[in-house]
């Protein structure tokens, strides 16, 4: 049996303002649970924060997967854009078809004057080759037909002559020999 000894005096004293033993653990526990579910709870945080970021990061490189596909695919079509638009695709495209290069322009006045001197647009036959898209379809053997009872369009024979207003264009600087740029590239 153990006892513990009799303070006396000043130690008598302090030992009266301490409380017992077991009132000193039941004051811990209650800090220490906070301690260890604070603890816990942090690292749950910093758990789900970081597959929260994880799973950001996986969309994110979905996203650049998918805008580079996107992107590639724009750009090829494009390219498609601008051959099918190029001056000799578009002069190739309108030969398959049966159209041929009109003459020089002429100008209704706003009050019905004719300026210029219409002339019959130029019927050239050229054997150029069809081009690739065209195998196969009726534009690639040749003209389409005329609808039965349809005539040619033909100018007429005789039109008011009057000054032209307009300069005559240079037969060196036809539309087939100027230099053709697509603004902004």
């Amino acid at each position: 049996m153990s006892r513990k000894p009799e303070l006396r005096g000043r130690a008598a004293r302090l030992a009266r303002l301490f409380p017992a033993g077991r009132a000193r653990q039941a004051a811990r526990t209650p800090f220490v649970l906070l301690v260890v579910l604070l603890l816990g709870g942090g690292l749950i945080g910093l758990l789900v924060l970081n597959s929260a970021l994880s799973e950001g990061s996986f969309k994110l490189d979905d996203l650049q997967k998918q805008t580079k596909n996107l992107t590639d695919e724009e750009q090829a079509l494009q390219r498609d854009i601008d051959a099918y638009s190029a001056p000799d695709a578009l002069q190739r495209r309108a030969r398959e078809l049966g159209m041929v290069p009109g003459g020089d322009p002429v100008f209704l006045g706003p009050d019905g004057t004719v300026k210029g001197v219409p002339s019959p647009a130029a019927l050239r036959q050229t054997t150029a080759p069809p081009a690739p898209e065209a195998l196969g379809t009726q534009s690639a053997t040749g003209p389409a037909p005329t609808p039965a009872g349809s005539a040619p369009v033909t100018a007429p024979a005789a039109a008011t002559p009057t000054t032209p207003s307009e300069p005559t264009p240079d037969p060196a600087l036809t539309p087939g020999t100027l230099p053709t740029t697509t603004p902004g590239r």
